[in-house]
């Protein structure tokens, strides 16, 4: 779906972990596209085999725009990734390895490496350096399997103990490690829970910036639902010159057609 701010056209992605939960994953393709989707993105394909998954965005007429490095199991040291953890290094290689080839069978060109939690009993120097050389790893996998990698920031008001909480940090990481294939994953619902300052800190990381996602602070629900001023947003991060995909990573406050309404407002 491409809309026209005042600053210049955007391409939305429905992002279906979050959106038409009123449905069967399965069905949710179809939904997507029937509203005018033409691209999705989700942060876990690996519960069904990548062809099934690949099958369902055919069928639609779908573009993958994004998935995340698996998660390790509920309860673990690695339950939101493992990068930031020393002693997990085969778990986050095999984890990157499983994207990439998930992201070479559905197309997909952006790949998210999860921080992950940094333990409590880790020195926080070696958790960062644990990080970074982490990642200078899978740019090395990515980079050869042509598909960039984005580093994504979550605020601490939710997940305290998350390694990355600063999109400026996840930047130079990008920018230290190869800016071509590693870049930032721009939440504006971290950001504006973060600290604000939400265009002013998107323009001066636009260089960096593979992916953008969206949602409205407090509530996380869809943009008008809150304080952001989404209208505002969209047209400067259009202005940028971003020709990335947006991901609507929001749970709608009611059915989610309906919900799309925000676009209309938006919308020049």
């Amino acid at each position: 779906m491409i809309i026209q701010t005042s600053g210049g056209p955007l391409r939305l992605a429905a992002n279906l972990k979050w959106m038409y939960t009123e449905l069967p994953f399965e069905a949710r393709f179809d939904a997507a596209a029937a509203a005018g989707f033409t691209g999705v993105e989700f942060a876990s394909p690996y519960e069904l085999p990548a062809a099934r998954v690949r099958e369902l965005l055919d069928n639609a007429g779908l573009t993958q725009a994004l998935i995340n490095t698996p998660a390790g199991t509920a309860g673990s040291a690695t339950v939101m990734g493992a990068a930031f953890v020393p002693g997990a290094r085969a778990e986050f290689r095999e984890g990157v390895e499983r994207a990439l080839e998930y992201a070479d069978v559905l197309g997909n060109p952006i790949v998210h490496v999860m921080a992950g939690l940094r333990p409590v009993d880790a020195e926080p120097e070696l958790a960062f350096a644990t990080y970074v050389t982490n990642i200078e790893w899978a740019a090395a996998q990515a980079r050869e399997a042509g598909v960039r990698i984005v580093l994504e920031a979550i605020n601490k008001r939710e997940q305290p103990a998350y390694g990355l909480a600063s999109m400026e940090t996840a930047a130079a990481v990008a920018a230290a490690v190869d800016p071509e294939t590693v870049g930032v994953l721009f939440d504006v619902y971290h950001a504006q829970t973060d600290r604000g300052n939400v265009i002013e800190r998107f323009e001066r990381l636009a260089p960096l910036v593979g992916h953008v996602q969206i949602a409205d602070n407090p509530g996380r629900g869809e943009p008008g639902t809150g304080e952001i001023a989404y209208e505002r947003v969209l047209a400067r991060i259009a202005a940028s010159g971003y020709a990335g995909w947006v991901g609507c990573e929001y749970g709608p406050v009611g059915d989610t057609d309906e919900g799309l309404s925000w676009i209309e407002r938006i919308a020049q």
